[in-house]
């Protein structure tokens, strides 16, 4: 491609409302510009990354056996109701009306959409397993879009359903699609790690997400360096091990006039915070409830939600506080409570003796307390807390460590959730009529790229992976209308690369060196050929690569081979 036929957009401020880099760099390289909120035009140059992307994707999956469709991105209101997502899903559904004044949504997702191809089109077990994807634009309103293309309501999205005879055989195919994945992050030169996840409001029974790692990630990532245990924070298992101490201190109380926070507390008393216990109270089902997390320990509102018998719950208020415990916020605690209030606690508490914790008394904690003595034993013990760095991992092989992560892509075993609802039935070799299994596979392909520039840039601009440059190779000669050698030069280099099948630029405008560096550089350009007068004169151009300290100098007879050593051609 000639620059001079190309449209180069790229700018020297970035906008004031962006705030991740990655959001700061496509608009000023040129990448992409904003139409309203959450909404971005991809220009010329971020539609080639963009293809780049899709088209690994697009081949990882041919290779695992999926078959591509293509599916409505607008959905009728009729097949939400089946699976009764219409009304929860929730007000990131973008709902509209046609001239009948029939209620349509802009699929957010299409779940319902496949399951009905599916309940119409596939009839016997000889049919099974299918696979089908899409890459398509899907559309989520949400509340607060930011970040650019990594919180945008508009996106380019990988969508994948697949249909079974057995919890088996979907399991199967849930393997591969974590290999294609693999395969897929792996071949756009992305850091990543694939965890374990909530599967939230798609349901299901099993899921793992992909996450880019990047210090900008909203995820935190919880991973044994010396294993594969990889998991989001909000599933990570937190293990606590080992037996409870005997009580070696008899109950009192101290005087804690200012101190209200575990911290404080501690500080006061000249004692660790892993020594106190702090009441988080809660309203589950509308029952007043504590829930006991060890002083240094944060509550996992995902995992306490998947309590048995917890359905809802909300932290309580002051006046609620007040009424069940006589106590203002602060001090409360679980020694003396009546039996009206729940007392849950967190697996780590229920193996702490001599704890220091609320005395449900203004102005007063309680230290030296001890389960069975001062406080009977938690009827519940639950894994409630997140995980620290240091805590062991659940597969015993080490110690976890934690990192942020970008959600790039999740697979999911959704089992018959949706297939159930749809009666999506199939018979089997006894002419038996059976409910599909089914799994979904996602992958945000536009949200990889702005993860991939999270990852990947410097105080010059964007630093991409080979993989999904706009370009491999950009040529800019110097003098370009002054020099007729530099000229033949250019064009020469520029068309031996075409032909060896190098994604090359030429930038022809005729722009000062610096401008054409700094821009390159921008863009994220992995590899740059500067061809000058001064090189020409000696038979060499100068070579840098895009993170290269210094240039070097290359004969001009050697330059295509060189390149294409570089490019792994």
């Amino acid at each position: 491609m000639r620059a001079s036929q190309f449209f180069i957009a790229t700018q020297k401020e970035a906008p004031s409302d962006a705030e991740l880099i990655s959001h700061q760099l496509m608009v000023r390289a040129g990448l992409i510009k904003k139409l309203g909120s959450g909404l971005y035009s991809w220009m010329p140059l971020g539609l080639r990354v963009l293809r780049k992307v899709e088209h690994i994707v697009r081949d990882e999956m041919n290779k695992a056996g999926a078959l591509e469709l293509l599916m409505p991105a607008v959905q009728p209101k009729e097949l939400w109701e089946e699976t009764g997502r219409w009304a929860v899903f929730g007000p990131q559904m973008l709902k509209i009306q046609d001239r009948h004044a029939r209620d349509f949504c802009f699929g957010p997702t299409h779940e319902e959409v496949i399951t009905d191809i599916a309940r119409k089109e596939i009839n016997s077990y000889k049919q099974l397993p299918l696979n089908f994807y899409q890459i398509q634009t899907k559309f989520r309103d949400e509340i607060r879009p930011r970040f650019g293309v990594m919180r945008a309501r508009e996106f380019l999205m990988k969508d994948a359903y697949s249909f079974h005879t057995s919890a088996d055989c979907l399991v199967n195919t849930y393997q591969a699609m974590h290999t294609a994945y693999s395969n897929i992050f792996t071949r756009l030169g992305l850091k990543f790690r694939a965890v374990k996840a909530d599967s939230g409001a798609i349901g299901g029974d099993g899921s793992q997400e992909f996450h880019v790692l990047a210090d900008s990630g909203e995820d935190a990532l919880a991973y044994c360096e010396q294993s594969d245990y990889a998991a989001n924070v909000e599933l990570a298992e937190a293990v606590a091990s080992g037996q409870r101490a005997a009580a070696s201190e008899a109950m009192r109380e101290v005087d804690t006039p200012k101190q209200t926070a575990c911290e404080a507390v501690a500080g006061l008393l000249e004692l660790p915070v892993s020594r106190t216990v702090k009441s988080v109270a809660l309203m589950v089902d509308e029952v007043f409830t504590l829930a006991l997390l060890r002083g240094d320990h944060q509550l996992n509102e995902v995992k306490f939600g998947k309590l048995a018998g917890v359905t809802t719950f909300r932290l309580a208020t002051e006046e609620e506080i007040r009424a069940h415990l006589n106590c203002p916020p602060g001090f409360i605690g679980p020694v003396g409570v009546s039996d009206k209030v729940r007392v849950i606690a967190d697996r780590t508490v229920a193996l702490m003796s001599d704890f220091v914790c609320g005395a449900n008394k203004p102005k007063f904690h309680l230290a030296g307390v001890n389960f069975g003595r001062d406080l009977p034993e938690p009827v519940v013990v639950a894994d409630i807390r997140n995980v620290v760095a240091g805590d062991m991992s659940p597969d015993g092989k080490g110690q976890l460590s934690l990192c942020r992560g970008i959600e790039v892509g999740h697979i999911f075993q959704l089992r018959t959730k949706y297939s159930e609802a749809m009666q999506a039935t199939y018979l089997d070799e006894n002419g038996q009529t059976q409910v599909m299994e089914m799994g979904c596979y996602g992958i945000g392909v536009s949200r990889i790229v702005g993860a991939a520039i999270e990852q990947g840039n410097d105080d010059k601009g964007i630093v991409f992976p080979l993989s999904m440059a706009p370009f491999a190779v950009v040529i800019c000669p110097i003098g370009l209308d002054k020099s007729d050698a530099v000229k033949q030069a250019a064009f020469t280099l520029y068309t031996a690369l075409q032909q060896a099948g190098v994604d090359v630029l030429l930038d022809d405008r005729g722009e000062r060196p610096g401008v054409m560096f700094a821009e390159s550089d921008l863009m994220g350009i992995p590899h740059r050929i500067v061809i000058g007068d001064r090189g020409l004169a000696q038979g060499e151009v100068e070579y840098k690569g895009r993170t290269d300290a210094e240039a070097q100098n290359l004969q001009v007879t050697e330059c295509v081979a060189f390149l294409r050593d570089k490019l792994g051609q």
